[in-house]
């Protein structure tokens, strides 16, 4: 029926199939990494336990980095599929790209007047300016502890090659990034995805591909017009997913969320008490 076509197709079944692949393999990276980092505490050690302890750990987190690596190539080539070489480099910009624009600069300081109560809530289009940013910090993440983690994978092999300070610098960035990620994931993307105002207590777009029209017309009001301009929203809209469905993502993405929080506030105590002591 009409009347129950009320959410707009956000994002395709291969957008949600990558998200959702790279939260399994981030969260397993997450476990097993600070398992390994705390693994002198006796909570460190509980987290290893899940693994067959230190080795299994690091066993697990050295093949989950692999499959990590391995979806960023494939997901590299996939996005070179998805570009019309035709129109190549024009077909990499306008509002439907991820590819950071102008418009997105002026977005980003129109939000910041915004929140200093400066000017109106700036209208975006499909994609704004903190989604585009979500987007591309996955990407010089990956590389960043991609290379360090294959430097670290075979120590000795490595030291063939580059001398051993190098594999020290690398122990640490690796880390330092893999913390920073994780800070920003279970602080921020959290905070903004699901407890803003306008998506508490869960959003599951991400999930299902669909977005309330309304909530589109709030956010994206831009995209909305466009759509409508061009005669394509009737065509874009679509039903809301079956409710045991809805069941399964609040449930599902809430587990990975109370995981995230967990792995957050215990290596904080953890660290915390290991500076003390």
């Amino acid at each position: 029926m009409a009347e129950q076509r009320n959410r707009l197709m956000r994002f395709t079944a291969a957008d949600r199939l990558w998200h959702l692949g790279l939260v399994v393999v981030f969260m397993l990276l997450s476990v097993t990494g600070i398992a390994w980092m705390f693994y002198e505490t006796s909570w460190g050690r509980g987290l290893a336990s899940l693994f067959g302890g230190y080795q299994g750990t690091l066993e697990v987190h050295r093949i989950a980095g692999l499959v990590m690596m391995a979806g960023f190539v494939v997901h590299i080539l996939y996005m070179l599929t998805q570009i019309d070489w035709k129109r190549f480099p024009g077909s990499l910009l306008g509002p439907e790209t991820l590819v950071f624009q102008w418009p997105d600069i002026k977005g980003f300081f129109a939000h910041l007047g915004w929140i200093f109560g400066l000017n109106e809530h700036p209208k975006f289009d499909r994609w704004s300016w903190w989604e585009k940013f979500d987007y591309w910090a996955v990407w010089w993440g990956l590389i960043i502890v991609g290379v360090t983690g294959l430097m670290l994978y075979d120590p000795v092999l490595t030291s063939e090659f580059m001398p051993g300070w190098l594999i020290n610098v690398a122990l640490w960035v690796h880390r330092i990034e893999a913390v920073l990620a994780m800070g920003h994931i279970f602080t921020i993307h959290f905070a903004v995805e699901h407890w803003r105002p306008s998506a508490f207590p869960y959003n599951a777009s991400m999930f299902d591909g669909r977005i309330k029209l309304e909530d589109a017309k709030h956010e994206h009001p831009q995209w909305v017009a466009r759509l409508e301009k061009e005669g394509r929203l009737d065509a874009a809209l679509v039903a809301p997913p079956p409710v045991p469905l809805r069941f399964l993502y609040f449930v599902g993405g809430y587990a990975i969320i109370g995981l995230g929080v967990f792995l957050l506030v215990f290596a904080l105590i953890n660290a915390a008490l290991l500076t003390l002591f």
